[in-house]
């Protein structure tokens, strides 16, 4: 299986702008392109999402916005996914869902598919914190904005390896 975790796109600063908490902090026009370049990438990569789920920020829903223009998925809000997240939650939720699918299958007698993907759209520092979580502390990055981090994830295990991080940066 395949875990992709994505930071929101580039977001106003706290300064000059209405907003009354980090809550409602919206993507920027630059914002908006990383959101878009990294969206064009996944298609490129022609990635079947089996779930995907983003904060409910504004600037997550809006960089999900963006990959919707372009993926054929619907996203899930997830209340517990936000910058003070907890990613053990995260990781518990991530294998309880694993869990029961598996044992749908099972019970209908399908096989269990090999390609599954997943996409988690949220924020810093959570996201850096899942990926220590999902790699059982072997990798902590630091996220660009839009960046996506990619891990081979074993679900007999419950423990994954990271792959790879893809920036805006790195695909112009």
């Amino acid at each position: 299986m395949k875990i992709y975790i994505m930071r929101h796109g580039e977001a106003e600063g706290f300064t000059g702008h209405s907003f009354k908490s980090d809550n409602e902090r919206k993507l920027t026009e630059q914002g908006q392109l990383e959101a878009q370049l990294m969206a064009a990438w996944l298609l490129k990569k022609n990635i079947n999402f089996n779930h995907i789920f983003v904060s409910p920020f504004v600037r997550a829903q809006q960089t999900c916005a963006q990959l919707f223009k372009v993926l054929d998925f619907e996203a899930i809000t997830l209340d517990f996914i936000t910058p003070s997240g907890d990613a053990v939650q995260v990781h518990d939720f991530i294998d309880g869902l694993i869990a029961a699918q598996e044992e749908q299958k099972v019970a209908v007698n399908e096989s269990i598919a090999i390609d599954k993907s997943l996409l988690i759209v949220s924020h810093m520092p959570l996201i850096s914190y899942l990926v220590s979580e999902f790699t059982h502390g072997a990798h902590s990055p630091i996220f660009t904005t839009a960046g996506i981090a990619e891990i081979n994830y074993d679900t007999t295990k419950m423990r994954g390896k990271f792959v790879r991080m893809v920036s805006p940066s790195d695909l112009y």
